[in-house]
């Protein structure tokens, strides 16, 4: 058998863009992961992220189908237009999507909300577990980059769970020469991160060449805000404003969509793949600093709300 030279294998690597390795990173493990696990799942949400990993998906197993089903945990207050582009896209793929509901949760009182008027995003830890308990997941893939907030840089690509969905930061397994680690005891699990190795700029630059669709909310339009605590917060049926608040109509975009009670857009006049793409490279804040509430004012940190089972 012959060996490239490391003269050849640079030359090679010379003709690929970095989106072609990403892309080739992303698609590895995701075979990977169909190889190695008894019955992952990939978390699907319709935000751009598991956009993303749905492309992957598609390119690492067409014309076959996925070995995996859709699964999306739902705070019950998200976007309805991200909401019905997930429906929408797991038909069109023919691919099996799995929906379990904060509600259900609160319905079984595993999860008890003290106030109505706060994020649901926390809680979203205790409907997963009970979302793999009860399919029995030994690997849930998901979106999450590692430019996104200094808890997730921590993680592992393939990142260790406990028996009781834990995680523990100082004990993962080394991943040398992209070898991986994907031995689990009943009860144990993987989260998976294909596209940890991305930034938010590469997402869109992907998005872009692929030439896929994404939900409307992330080009600039019109939209209600007040302005709270420094964010623009959109006014809905769950975002009243509150004394003393003035509501806008600003030309905004998400660059995340999550819970809407939380979820802030940012001024923009970004209506394009190409004009988000430049904003995007410009920006000196992370998507989830500049647009998640809950992250900015919550008295648990994501690194312990990621230990108590959070994505």
């Amino acid at each position: 058998m012959s060996t490239l030279t490391n003269a050849t294998t640079d030359a090679l690597a010379g003709a690929l863009s970095h989106l072609d390795l990403l892309e080739s990173e992303g698609i590895h493990i995701l075979r990977e992961v169909g190889a190695e696990c008894r019955n992952p799942a990939l978390l699907f949400s319709g935000g751009k992220d598991s956009i993303v990993l749905l492309r992957l998906a598609e390119k690492a197993f067409r014309p076959g189908g996925f070995p995996f089903p859709l699964l999306h945990i739902d705070t019950g207050h998200n976007f309805p237009e991200v909401v019905n582009f997930r429906d929408r896209r797991a038909a069109e793929l023919g691919e099996r999507l799995i929906v379990r509901t904060l509600d259900d949760s609160i319905a079984r009182g595993t999860v008890v909300i003290r106030n109505e008027e706060e994020p649901r995003n926390p809680y979203q830890s205790v409907t997963l577990l009970e979302a793999i308990e009860e399919f029995q997941f030994d690997a849930c893939i998901g979106g999450a980059r590692r430019d996104e907030e200094k808890a997730r840089a921590k993680e592992r690509i393939f990142s260790f769970r406990d028996e009781f969905g834990q995680w523990d930061p100082k004990n993962q397994r080394p991943e040398l020469w992209d070898l991986y680690n994907t031995r689990t005891r009943p009860g144990e699990h993987m989260r998976v991160f294909p596209i940890s190795n991305w930034t938010e700029a590469d997402v869109w630059q992907y998005i872009a060449r692929e030439r896929l669709e994404v939900p409307e909310l992330y080009f600039a339009h019109r939209r209600p805000v007040v302005r709270r605590s420094g964010n623009l917060l959109p006014i809905s049926e769950l975002v009243l404003p509150r004394a003393g608040e003035t509501v806008e109509e600003v030309s905004v975009r998400f660059r995340t969509v999550g819970d809407m009670t939380c979820t802030c857009p940012v001024e923009s006049e970004a209506a394009t793949l190409e004009e988000i793409i430049r904003e995007t490279v410009s920006t000196r804040v992370t998507e989830r600093g500049a647009t998640r509430m809950d992250d900015q004012t919550s008295e648990v940190s994501m690194e312990l709300r990621k230990r108590e089972g959070y994505f």
